[in-house]
């Protein structure tokens, strides 16, 4: 029997990182643990929890020592708490790569977003790949995740939907298929045993903006109805937002607003279906 390999995960406690840590330990991996508030980590069979500061290189020292491959979900979607996606996308991740290369690590798994190089100008990409172009120069081996969205992004819809209608830019046809955080884990565990560098992935259902938005709003017995709105608005909010606000307002949201405006498909994977996510947050926020 193939032993397994030592692994490591940086981001533990995020959204995605905590599925990957399930799955991890369910595989029965025995992971080391990475997060700057390992309380946070109350998953069974979890004995490796290790407290670091991914953003201060001296916190790191030694976390790497007999480890063979490391995942990082480490990224911020909002600037806050002082930090911006430099600090946070390209250098925390940077500083990982290098104590993986001092450690002897043999390879580097790191979770990204499609089309990542396609949109370097916008803020967070620009950080996301910035890295992406140091993984690759690391001589290092390493696979790139490039996942179509999660579900938890696509809680915006059921925001608006809660108040009885959904608001979209252009005609609603733009088409994506976001994924759940578990069933990217398993792309993500898979990965450690795969030769490819680059992995685009995304959720079982391909879907129009439109048939989100009536999803949503049918996870609220609600009445599908949708408000179009013209495109040259989405484009003149992206240039108000840049001209007159800083990053850490606007980074979020020429991201979505960008992203929005175009086809989003990856190759499909899993089982979670975007109704049925819709439906259990629908139902959690009503008892709000």
């Amino acid at each position: 029997m193939k032993k397994q390999p030592n692994v490591a995960l940086a981001g533990a406690t995020g959204y995605l990182g905590q599925y990957i840590a399930k799955e991890l330990i369910f595989l029965g991996m025995n992971p080391k643990l990475i997060a700057r508030n390992p309380a946070k980590l109350q998953l069974h069979g979890a004995h490796q929890c290790l407290r670091a500061e991914v953003t201060q290189p001296a916190t790191l020292r030694g976390i790497f020592e007999d480890v063979e491959v490391v995942i990082s979900t480490v990224g911020i979607t909002r600037q806050k708490e002082g930090l911006t996606y430099m600090d946070v996308n390209y250098q925390a991740n940077k500083n990982l790569l290098e104590e993986a290369q001092r450690a002897g690590v043999q390879k580097f798994i790191y979770v990204s977003a499609i089309n990542g190089a396609q949109f370097r100008h916008l803020k967070i990409f620009e950080a996301k790949e910035r890295f992406v172009d140091a993984l690759k120069a690391s001589g290092l081996e390493y696979t790139v995740l490039r996942p179509n969205g999660f579900f938890s992004d696509m809680k915006d819809f059921l925001q608006m939907a809660k108040s009885g209608r959904v608001y979209l830019f252009g005609d609603g046809n733009y088409k994506l298929n976001p994924i759940h955080g578990a069933d990217l884990a398993k792309v993500c565990v898979e990965a450690i045993g795969s030769h490819q560098k680059e992995v685009e992935v995304g959720g079982p259902d391909i879907l129009t903006q439109n048939e989100i938005a009536e999803l949503a709003l049918e996870a609220y017995g609600k009445a599908p109805k949708i408000v179009h709105l013209p495109d040259w608005i989405r484009k003149a909010t992206i240039g108000l937002m840049r001209s007159f606000t800083s990053s850490k307002t606007y980074g979020p949201i020429e991201f979505f607003l960008t992203m929005m405006a175009q086809d989003n498909v990856a190759p499909r994977e899993g089982i979670h279906r975007l109704e049925s996510f819709f439906k259990q947050e629908a139902d959690a926020l009503e008892k709000v």
